[in-house]
């Protein structure tokens, strides 16, 4: 059984990243977390609410934060519902990113899937703070589902990467797993001057050859330039219906998210996004 975290401020995006995950899990059994993190409203901005409030607070903020979740599940669950899915709902007095994380480890949570350009938004990238955060720190594989996108299969996928990541069988089987059920082409593209790879690499390319074995695997180079331009480019080309990333520190991943290539791309990404995490769980 597939088991699927989806935070929510009870956005309209946020419901629909729900919908875009029964969708991707429509024929297999899958256990559906929707989680709502609320510490940040009973505390206030910057802790502002006085000590004395915050227990009173923070029971009626569970109490209304557990209502909505229970009449946000009521509208997706079908007449009838998939006799393959259930679903449990959160309220947790956390942060969003520390509550992600200890539901990630308490239910081995596979995939966390979010909407972008949720209630706190100002619209003016695709991702919004709270999502970087998310991609940045969450422990597990998080797939962000940009605003207004109407599902489709993920039948081309792009994965830009260098290849110097050692990277993790939990997380390319995720890949695997989906790219298999979709039959998908899984192109690799590598953002290079270098015409050989170096034995690093070559061991790393061929760990992933062998872990997306089910896979309509591609590889391609392309000389360097301005990196999102680059992917943007290769997106369109392809036709991709999912972009994917390894996040590691100092990584080509890193690179991307945390320096100024992100607004280019979080002005123009319209279709989901992976970004897979090169760590031990």
């Amino acid at each position: 059984m597939k088991t699927v975290l989806i935070p929510t401020d009870f956005s309209a995006n946020a419901l629909q990243a729900l919908q875009y995950a029964q969708e991707l899990y429509k024929c297999e059994r899958a256990c559906f977390f929707v989680l709502h993190a609320y510490a940040e409203q009973v505390y206030g901005e910057f802790g502002a609410n006085p000590k004395e409030e915050v227990d009173a607070l923070k029971k009626k903020t569970r109490e209304q934060t557990q209502k909505k979740l229970d009449q946000m599940l009521e509208p997706i669950m079908g007449t009838p519902p998939n006799p393959l899915h259930n679903f449990e709902t959160i309220a947790c007095f956390d942060s969003l990113v520390d509550g992600i994380n200890d539901v990630v480890d308490e239910m081995n949570i596979d995939l966390v899937i979010m909407g972008t350009k949720g209630g706190t938004s100002d619209h003016k990238t695709t991702f919004g703070s709270y999502t970087i955060e998310v991609f940045k720190y969450v422990k597990c594989p998080v797939l962000a589902v940009p605003e207004g996108f109407e599902y489709r299969r993920p039948k081309s996928v792009l994965f830009p990467t260098d290849y110097m990541l050692p990277y993790k069988r939990r997380e390319l089987k995720l890949l695997d797993d989906l790219a298999s059920k979709f039959k998908s082409e899984v192109h690799c593209l590598y953002i290079t001057d270098f015409d050989e790879l170096s034995p690093r690499q070559e061991d790393n390319k061929r760990f992933l050859e062998g872990t997306l074995s089910r896979s309509y695997l591609y590889f391609e180079t392309m000389p360097i330039k301005n990196r999102a331009e680059a992917i943007l480019e290769k997106l369109e080309q392809k036709g991709a219906d999912l972009l994917v990333m390894v996040n590691s520190r100092h990584s080509f991943f890193e690179d991307m998210l945390y320096r100024s290539t992100v607004d280019l791309l979080s002005l123009k990404l319209k279709i989901p996004f992976l970004v897979m995490q090169n760590l031990n769980r």
